[in-house]
């Protein structure tokens, strides 16, 4: 028995054993699904959390009668705030690791959430969307790259799985406003969507306190290893321990000069990578945010202003977020996350194109239609993309930091998109503003186009790269960036 027990202890002698196991299992279950899914329930609180205004903002504006400038800041200000706490955030998790600051986004989302629900007037209203936008930013820099590192190489497109948890977040915050409604609270309604916030966020963040494990690969990485082989234990049920001193393989060009190291993420094989993946996070970003978040009112500029009807309109668009949203995995598959944005922003377009000069005089059932393809393409393509492909792209501890710059400039997008709509759509029409914002999409499909690099075409992993002096695209190649064989890849063509 207790030989038995011994052959069946796993040795780790550096970060590449922490990786080969992690990829050599047949999926995410156990303690990592545990994990894996509640890392996705953070970015449905995020999700809640920043869609709680959309379903009750006509009501809100009539309720505090706030002028088209107030509603643009009230709507992007969380954005704003999480241009800082994006790079924060990734700054935390790649100096102490992921689990402490999930935790502490969950509770900036609760206290966010509850000094909206309870404030007297505008300014402290912008006080709780701090909170909220603090949550956001931290959340998402850190929460991808836990999906990123505990998913096998083999479903690296299942990150993508997060955009259909957006939408379904957007569709449950407007199927409980419509609950509100009934309960006849008047313009009041929108404090009720955000008091359901807290109460999501308290019951996340007693579930990622309790269930949730350090990241293995971030221990590994920062050469950890006692540490790596308890979180290994803990989270897959075998046993692992550290090897001797003797036997460790060295992690080569480890960073760690802090803040400094996100200046890797802008030379050499990250250059590409990381314009790619800020084109589609901020792309993505002003598309959503300046169509899609506002659909509530779009939904009643289309159908009436009756708030049940405006309501079940956006309703009816997002669920097809929710299907492109958890189609999006099979089409990265499919296609690549490069080409899947490329081929989505194209077709996002097409769409806003269609409603700028057609809309008014389209058919009912066409102008239900071609808002729903607008999401459709958005979540199926783009939507997911950004932050899949800047969690994917670099090695550990880069990857918090990187997705926290390039969440910066997603949330700068996001806070433009958010500013812009009800400010162009005030002064120039509704039609005008779609045609302005298609520009987005237009110039992005463009970039994806022309930038080849795509982590879900490559046989190299990201944790095992160093800088290297050129970028070879999708190019397959036998030799890593350093310029020694991969005997891995080199058997696998043989």
């Amino acid at each position: 028995m207790q030989a038995s027990a011994i052959q069946s202890t796993i040795k780790l002698r550096g970060i590449d054993d922490v990786i080969a196991f992690i990829d050599s299992c047949p999926g995410i279950r156990g303690r990592a699904g545990v994990i894996w899914w509640l890392a996705l329930g953070g970015l449905f609180l995020d999700a809640f959390s920043n869609s709680a205004l959309s379903a009750g903002l006509g009501p809100m504006t009539r309720n505090l009668q706030l002028e088209p400038s107030q509603v643009a800041l009230l709507t992007s200000f969380a954005s704003w705030v999480a241009i800082a706490f994006n790079p924060i955030g990734g700054w935390m998790a790649d100096r102490w690791g992921r689990v402490k600051p999930l935790i502490l986004a969950k509770v900036f989302a609760v206290t966010g959430a509850l000094l909206v629900v309870y404030a007297p007037d505008f300014d402290m209203i912008l006080v709780g969307r701090f909170f909220v936008g603090a949550a956001y930013g931290i959340d998402f820099a850190i929460a991808m790259a836990v999906l990123a590192e505990f998913t096998p190489v083999k479903l690296k497109s299942r990150l993508n799985t997060w955009q259909g948890m957006w939408y379904t977040a957007v569709c449950l915050n407007l199927v409980l406003a419509l609950m509100f409604y009934s309960w006849n609270v008047g313009d009041t309604i929108w404090r009720y969507s955000v008091a359901a916030t807290a109460v999501f966020g308290t019951l996340i963040l007693v579930l990622q306190a309790l269930f949730l494990v350090e990241s293995p690969t971030w221990l590994a990485r920062k050469e950890r290893l006692e540490a790596a082989a308890r979180a290994m234990t803990c989270i897959y049920g075998r046993a692992f321990v550290a090897a001797p001193q003797s036997e460790r393989v060295p992690v080569t060009n480890l960073a760690r000069r802090g803040i400094a190291n996100l200046l890797l993420i802008f030379r050499g094989i990250y250059l590409p990578r990381t314009i790619l993946a800020a084109t589609v996070q901020i792309g993505q970003s002003i598309q959503y945010f300046g169509i899609g978040w506002y659909l509530p009112l779009i939904s009643a500029a289309l159908f009436g202003k009756d708030f049940v009807y405006a309501t079940i309109g956006a309703l009816v668009f997002n669920v097809c977020g929710i299907f492109g949203g958890f189609l999006s995995p099979l089409i990265g598959r499919k296609l690549g996350l490069r080409r899947a944005s490329a081929f989505g922003f194209a077709a996002v377009f097409v769409m806003l194109l269609t409603l700028g000069l057609f809309n008014g005089r389209m058919p009912t059932w066409l102008a239900v239609v071609v808002p729903s393809l607008f999401i459709l393409f958005h979540s199926g393509g783009p939507g997911a993309n950004g932050k899949s492909l800047s969690s994917l792209s670099f090695r550990s501890e880069l990857r918090a930091g990187a997705n926290g710059v390039i969440g910066a400039l997603g949330s700068i997008g996001a806070a433009l998109g958010l500013l812009v709509f009800p400010i162009f759509r005030a002064k120039y029409g509704l039609e005008t503003t779609f045609l302005i914002l298609s520009v987005v999409p237009f110039i992005a499909s463009i970039i994806c186009f022309a930038i080849r690099w795509d982590p879900t075409r490559t046989e190299i992993h990201p944790d095992n790269e160093a800088n290297a002096p050129q970028f070879r695209g999708d190019a397959r190649d036998t030799r890593d960036v350093e310029g020694f064989i991969n005997p891995a890849i080199e058997k696998s063509r043989s």
